[in-house]
């Protein structure tokens, strides 16, 4: 929770609480007043917005008088909290990813990766939109599957995925997915009776399985692969590869160690999954997304001017590129074609749209009389030359 002072309210101040990192999608946030909630028509809101990685953000905002006072805080209650989180101004608080999802994964443009998540509760929780189980696939950190206890159907989340894999891929990994919910439910089950946990609280059992790989010489390199557990936020069990044994890190795993490593042929068929059989997979939705990619729409760009709220003889004039995919795309202002200083420029900085492109926008102030002399230069490897934009229109 942060606060600055207001742009168009001389006195007053903007506190955000910004809540990040979450997933399910489905979050309570309230910011307080004396710890009273504050109407919701005075409020802002961001709604709740994708991150790139497959989790979640929200952001709420409100003006209050800067020399009052009264404590705020912030109140963020999500299914992965035991209790509501309550964060005063003055501190930051990222909702810690319930799944075992690297929050912030960056990959080069020629390294790719592809992980499975399975997420089992202890119990139903009766939310919209928040399911005993939910399995997901990323594909560079962008879903292309999804399952839920409720649907019971293995569905696409790309445009490419539905486009590509025939009717048996989605029914077979419907059945599947059924599967490994019953045996989730069942095993959730045995850890809490193994560490003598109640059905009072809220208990959860992941598993997060999949590979990276190298593109850089033109050719498919295996990096690593990963099959690991997790329970409460914890790390319960996971798997390597070069003894194909199991690692328990917590002594009420290894019961479970000593059983799974007994059986030689799971262990050689989870080395061979993830070196090989993940590796095949990836590749082959790499080729789909990229034939895909080659056929969509390319980027648009916007260029936009409004009054500066500090000078009435100045501009605000901001360069809109979206709809690129990769993420790397470079948006340079420049005067009489000479690039701007990165220190006069506002940038967004590269956020994620909807539909799984992203956008970028970066703005700059000008006199209004030397409008006709900026231009802003868009590249970016779908393109097959830069594109170059002046203002075309003032609002």
């Amino acid at each position: 929770m942060f606060a600055k002072r207001s742009r168009i309210a001389p006195g007053k101040l903007t506190l955000t609480c910004l809540a990040t990192g979450f997933y399910p999608k489905d979050v309570v946030m309230t910011i307080r007043k004396s710890g009273t909630a504050i109407p919701e028509h005075l409020v802002t809101s961001s709604g709740v917005r994708p991150n790139e990685d497959a989790t979640f953000q929200m952001r709420k905002i409100v003006d209050i008088p800067e020399k009052e006072n009264v404590q705020y805080d912030c109140s963020v209650t999500h299914s992965s909290l035991k209790e509501p989180k309550i964060v005063q101004w003055g501190t930051t608080f990222f909702l810690t990813c319930p799944t075992l999802v690297t929050c912030f994964s960056i990959f080069p443009p020629e390294r790719h990766s592809l992980y499975y998540i399975y997420t089992t509760l202890s119990k139903d929780l009766d939310l919209p939109g928040i399911y005993e189980f939910t399995a997901l696939g990323l594909l560079d950190d962008r879903e292309i599957d999804y399952y839920n206890s409720k649907e019971q159907k293995k569905i696409p989340k790309q445009s490419w995925m539905m486009e590509k894999m025939q009717e048996d891929y989605w029914e077979k990994g419907t059945q599947s997915r059924k599967s490994k919910e019953q045996w989730f439910k069942l095993n959730v089950d045995i850890l809490m009776q193994r560490m003598n946990h109640n059905n009072t609280d809220l208990h959860v059992l992941q598993w997060r399985h999949g590979c990276e790989i190298d593109e850089s010489n033109g050719e498919v390199k295996f990096l690593n692969g990963i099959s690991e557990y997790g329970y409460d936020g914890s790390d319960f069990l996971s798997f390597d590869r070069m003894t194909m044994t199991w690692i328990a890190p917590v002594p009420a795993a290894i019961i479970t160690k000593q059983k799974w490593d007994g059986v030689a042929i799971l262990n050689q068929y989870n080395k061979g999954y993830l070196e090989k059989e993940c590796v095949d997979w990836i590749t082959k939705f790499l080729k789909f997304r990229k034939e895909s990619e080659q056929k969509a729409a390319p980027l648009d760009v916007h260029v936009f001017a409004k009054p500066s709220v500090s000078d009435s003889s100045k501009l605000t004039l901001t360069c809109l590129a979206t709809g690129f995919y990769p993420k790397d795309a470079t948006v340079i202002w420049r005067r009489s074609s000479s690039p701007l200083s990165e220190d006069l420029i506002t940038s967004s900085a590269v956020r994620p749209n909807d539909d799984g492109t992203y956008q970028l926008r970066k703005s700059v102030e000008i006199l209004g009389a030397e409008k006709d002399q900026y231009e802003c230069y868009v590249t970016h490897r779908t393109l097959k030359e830069p594109v170059i934009k002046k203002l075309g229109k003032y609002i």
